[in-house]
């Protein structure tokens, strides 16, 4: 369904929302979620889930909703704008937040708060709802996005509200609402997991002890690197402008780029990240996460701007990119500060230009070879022999003097 419409929201009282805009992932959690909405409000419940490339069948999710009494039922696949609108613009950035984490769950957030609010405005929903608990980030990811995108929207967070505080009271719900449980989900979880094309990661319950290693039984987008091929993999990829355009000069679209970045890197054990990180509610949390395709995309783009960016414009992004990966990580994608860093990053990217040759080998990302016709690498420059380029090295005397001028003062000035 396009936008095509939009119904403007009234402020209404938070207590009686009429139509509600629920992010359905048809699993347990939110049907039991879509099913409390339809007994706590007595509200109409339209239903929105997205295809982000988890790696599962979300048609499912049409027919659960539909059993549930669900009249309008959305279904969309965003991966391609997901990748070109949200994680190509990200990885512009060489986002890391706390030196490691490459914000895979930080980054689909918005586009979810997007398309639901979107959706509010075409049926006329004055709500939206989504199943994030109270102790995690994500609950404010998908409301500040919210409140950016329609400052009069109601929102109705669940997990802040019931009293179903634990896994056999949520499936008790379920069986008096007679909602379908599959076998497999009547068991306590060992872990919490978050999928999308750019990462998968697990959390809580065996993984909340920092010291035990996580099982094998964790990962699910990677081989070990010790159990990876003995043999390297090469590839090259071509960039244009800043974005990943091609592999091995095979040109494909940004969903599909980064899902064979995935399958490579996953054949060769790339991707795992094991750490501890600040959460933006105040507590500290310990995830596994594998982002395979997004950690090499990281390797190859930054060697790529190796040779292409300026130093000073290199310095100056590489200054701004704490800032504004703490601001994705903690949900200010719309945020006027976020868009304003992007204008700036985005910038430098005119002359981000050319092809990186890496090898991929248990668990590494090795770069072998860049060029660029946009190269600011200059081996006439750089040459340990006689070279041609306008460089007298005498001039380096000055340069040095000059340099050192305050800190020669300094020393001369301090008493004895």
């Amino acid at each position: 369904m396009g936008m095509n419409k939009k119904k403007d929201i009234e402020m209404t009282d938070q207590n009686t929302p009429k139509k509600v805009v629920l992010a359905y992932s048809g699993g347990l959690d939110t049907s039991v979620i879509l099913r409390w909405l339809q007994d706590a409000y007595q509200a109409e419940v339209v239903t929105f889930t997205a295809d982000l490339g988890q790696g599962e069948d979300i048609e499912p999710a049409r027919a659960k909703a539909e059993a549930m009494g669900i009249k309008e039922i959305y279904i969309e696949d965003l991966r391609e704008e997901f990748t070109r609108d949200y994680v190509f613009p990200m990885f512009r950035a060489n986002a890391l937040y706390e030196g490691e984490y490459l914000l895979g769950t930080s980054i689909a957030r918005p586009l979810i708060a997007k398309r639901q609010i979107e959706i509010a405005h075409e049926v006329g929903a004055d709500a939206v709802s989504h199943g994030a608990t109270g102790k995690g980030n994500d609950q404010v990811r998908f409301e500040l996005g919210y409140y950016a995108l329609e400052p009069n929207i109601n929102v109705i967070a669940p997990w802040r509200e019931w009293d179903l505080t634990s896994r056999t009271k949520l499936i008790d719900f379920a069986e008096k609402h007679q909602i379908n449980i599959p076998k497999d989900k009547r068991g306590e979880a060992p872990f919490s997991v978050d999928a999308n094309l750019l990462h998968i990661s697990a959390e809580g319950k065996v993984l909340e002890d920092p010291w035990v290693e996580p099982e094998e039984y964790v990962f699910s987008r990677s081989v070990s690197p010790m159990d990876a091929p003995d043999t390297p993999t090469e590839i090259t990829i071509d960039f244009k402008e800043g974005d990943p355009v091609a592999i091995n000069g095979k040109a494909m679209s940004p969903a599909t780029l980064l899902t064979e970045l995935n399958r490579l890197g996953g054949d060769n054990g790339i991707g795992r990240v094991d750490l501890v990180e600040n959460r933006f509610v105040g507590m500290k949390s310990r995830g596994v996460y594998e982002t395979p395709g997004g950690t090499i995309l990281l390797k190859a783009r930054r060697a790529m701007e190796s040779i292409t960016l300026d130093r000073g414009a290199a310095h100056a992004k590489d200054s701004l990119m704490p800032r504004y990966a703490e601001l994705v990580y903690n949900g200010f994608w719309f945020d006027p500060e976020r868009e304003m860093l992007q204008k700036a990053i985005d910038a430098s990217q005119g002359n981000v230009t050319g092809t990186v040759r890496m090898k991929l080998y248990k668990g590494n990302v090795i770069i072998t070879g860049r060029q660029s016709t946009q190269s600011l690498y200059h081996p006439d420059l750089v040459t340990f022999e006689d070279g041609a380029a306008d460089y007298d090295q005498q001039d380096a005397h000055g340069f040095i003097r000059l340099n050192a001028l305050r800190l020669r003062v300094k020393k001369m000035m301090q008493p004895d």
